[in-house]
């Protein structure tokens, strides 16, 4: 639920399901000399020299369609995961226990025979109540109780944080609506991007004929589909667009929300919610897709409309169904988007049905087993120095004034700090799993549990305690509006995190990785919160002006990668999390330099203790990925690829520099004045 938001996080990564082996032959200096190609030339491609050993030795096979580091060790930990909660399937479990709940959840996503016995039957209720309505009165109250099973509608909604008043929860309407994600799939004219949107209408077709729907009305269905969803991307933001959070606020009175948004009964919408009467107040992100939303319910005759919702009934309640249904599902939106050629193993998805219905029980179980309390202590210890290191480092800019330091100064002491895992667990005793019902009933009440678990905020303060990661997850955020670092248990691993390795390795790979949350305070888009969450512009006009002209930069640098053959990076998509490596790299190149300065290290491998900082922090980003991954990331993930996090990052970074002796004369080598010079 945290998608209506166009600023809810900014996680180090965005993941993908993948599959790998666990690495066993590691040092104890934590680089591992197999992962380098010591062929290629460092100073002319320094991705290829660090991780080309690692990428030749785990080519992608055909359930993968990138897979790299991060993706390696999420499928470690879901092996770990696999082995807690078959032990417990194993077992009669008591009626009502999490361990019950973890046990069914676990056996109806790998009962095939069942699924496959029940086809579309669990959903049909819900698909032949969509078709029950009558009058266009009766799209909204239909769309809010298809919301609380789970099932989307034309705009999302929530609650979370008031990015002008923190401390609050605040009402939240965006846009959504649309089956592929963002925009661009429908508007744009690139041959790979048509080919897309034409496999996308077959595969509408497709769903429909599986549901019992005959050709012909399925075609038309289809088309109504594509004629609702095509509106409504036309009217949305770009995901460069969302990235200002200025732009994504508006806060009114229920009754301001009735005059600038007409055509929507909003009485009945609050309350078809739940929440009516228990708000007085609401920001609409996106206004003008949502007024796309209500000239559409007013406009387009209801046939459509009842096409288009039964349509995401289909869409959302295919993978706890039928094979058919789930492979179907696959063949579209893994196989012709992503490029991936073979589906997860039913345990994989079984486990992340688990993973993702019953997230922090599972995760409670998981740091018992496998988060010793030594990992978080050294871990809270170097999130400390990389503190001090940023300090350091702020206080150093000369391009930025005493009364912005002693701001951003403020903030970074600020910062409330999360690792391992919660001190307080989520309590599932409310979510009722019941074997006797189909897999999709108790999805769909698993859903309604999430629902109502953030409905519950509605007029409450912010839970400042509150994690938006499981303990098991292989990534890592900073929050603007709690001004909150967060690191799982499950990223606090090799290749991140050894401790057996020395300082050289743990800097370079997870120091940069808190350096890299750190700076997202500070990034284009962190830097205007406060200390205290706040939406508010600390900075005085001379040094925000400054700042600017520096970050622009990095986003021309990186929109003038050609990521494909024809095809360029975006730089100002990727912007943010290219300003938290840049910050990450530099400050915890000097966190490692103070904790070193007293106990130098020596040259082990042949490397000197600089130059492994910079090839453990090169392995985080090994991956091997397909071209249809490489288009998809390209549009739509704010995170550059693997590849330029590596090559696009370090040119800008003068250690690195002098650590290999890269000089003009290597490609990679970009004069200092076209550097970025920020932190």
């Amino acid at each position: 639920m945290k998608d209506y938001l166009p600023l809810a996080m900014f996680a180090l990564a965005t993941l993908a399901g993948c599959e790998g082996k666990k690495e066993t032959e590691v040092s104890t200096n934590g680089i591992d000399l197999a992962n380098l190609d010591t062929t290629a030339v460092r100073g002319d491609d320094f991705y290829q020299y660090a991780c080309g050993g690692w990428m030749k030795k785990h080519p992608l096979s055909d359930e993968y369609s990138r897979f790299g580091s991060f993706d390696q060790l999420s499928e470690n930990n879901r092996e770990q995961i696999k082995g807690l909660i078959t032990e417990l399937a194993s077992k009669e479990q008591t009626a009502g226990s999490v361990a019950q709940k973890v046990a069914d959840v676990y056996k109806l996503a790998m009962d095939s025979d069942r699924l496959n016995k029940e086809g579309f039957t669990p959903a049909k209720t819900d698909f032949d109540e969509v078709a029950m309505i009558k009058d266009k009165s009766e799209v909204i109250p239909m769309m809010t109780k298809m919301f609380h099973k789970s099932i989307a509608g034309y705009f999302n909604y929530g609650i979370d944080a008031d990015m002008m008043d923190s401390k609050n929860n605040l009402f939240q309407i965006g846009q959504g609506g649309l089956s592929l994600g963002q925009k661009d799939y429908y508007i744009d004219t690139d041959s790979a991007t048509v080919n897309i949107r034409e496999k996308f209408k077959q595969h509408i077709v497709n769903m429909f004929k599986l549901a019992g729907v005959d050709e012909a009305t399925a075609q038309k269905n289809m088309e109504a589909v594509m004629e609702i969803e095509t509106r409504i991307a036309k009217a949305s933001f770009s995901n460069v667009e969302l990235r200002d959070p200025a732009a994504n606020y508006h806060k009114m009175t229920v009754d301001e929300l009735k005059k600038t948004i007409t055509g929507i009964d909003w009485d009945l919408f609050l309350d078809g919610v739940g929440v009516k009467g228990k708000v007085n107040e609401v920001s609409v992100g996106q206004i003008e897709p949502v007024k796309e939303v209500a000239k559409i319910i007013n406009e387009v005759p209801l046939d459509k409309q009842i096409a288009y919702f039964q349509w995401n009934v289909i869409d959302g309640a295919a993978n706890t169904l039928s094979d058919e249904f789930q492979k179907e599902h696959f063949d579209f939106y893994s196989r012709t988007m992503r490029g991936t050629k073979e589906m997860q193993p039913r345990w994989k998805r079984a486990v992340n049905a688990v993973n993702g219905t019953l997230g922090e029980a599972v995760g409670q179980m998981y740091v018992q087993k496998y988060f010793p309390a030594s990992a978080k202590e050294r871990m809270v210890q170097l999130i400390k120095n990389l503190q001090t290191a940023l300090s350091e480092r702020i206080q150093a800019q000369e391009w930025m004034s005493d009364t912005t330091k002693t701001y951003a100064l403020d903030k970074l002491n600020a910062f409330y700090v999360k690792v391992g895992y919660p001190d307080k667990w989520r309590d599932y005793s409310s979510l009722n799993i019941d074997a006797k019902d189909s897999y999709y009933e108790n999805m769909k009440r698993a859903g309604e549990f999430e629902i109502n678990y953030m409905l519950s905020k509605a007029g409450k303060p912010v839970d400042r305690d509150e994690w938006y990661m499981t303990p098991q997850t292989v990534n890592a955020y900073y929050n603007p509006t709690t001004n909150e670092i967060c690191f799982p248990a499950g990223i606090l691993q090799y290749p991140f995190f050894d401790m057996n390795a020395d300082d050289a390795f743990n800097y370079g790979a997870i120091g940069v990785v808190i350096g890299h949350e750190m700076t997202h305070g500070f990034d284009d888009q962190g830097r205007q919160f406060d200390k205290d969450g706040n939406f508010r512009d600390w900075w005085t006009p001379q040094d925000a002006e400054r700042f600017k002209e520096r970050t622009k930069v990095m986003a021309d640098f990186f929109s003038n990668i050609e990521v494909l053959p024809g095809l360029k990076g975006n730089g100002e998509l990727t912007l943010g999390e290219n300003l938290a490596d840049h910050g990450g790299l530099n400050v915890s190149f000097q966190a490692f330099k103070n904790a070193t300065k007293d106990n130098p290290l020596g040259v082990v491998d042949g490397f000197t203790p600089e130059q492994r900082f910079f090839l453990a922090y090169a392995g985080v980003w090994a991956q091997n990925i397909r071209e249809n991954e490489i288009r998809v990331r390209t549009k739509s993930d704010p995170h550059a690829l693997g590849m330029w996090r590596v090559n696009g990052a370090l040119p800008h970074i003068q250690a690195w520099y002098d650590a290999f002796g890269i000089t003009e004369k290597d490609k990679m080598y970009v004069a200092p004045d076209k550097r970025v010079n920020i932190w």
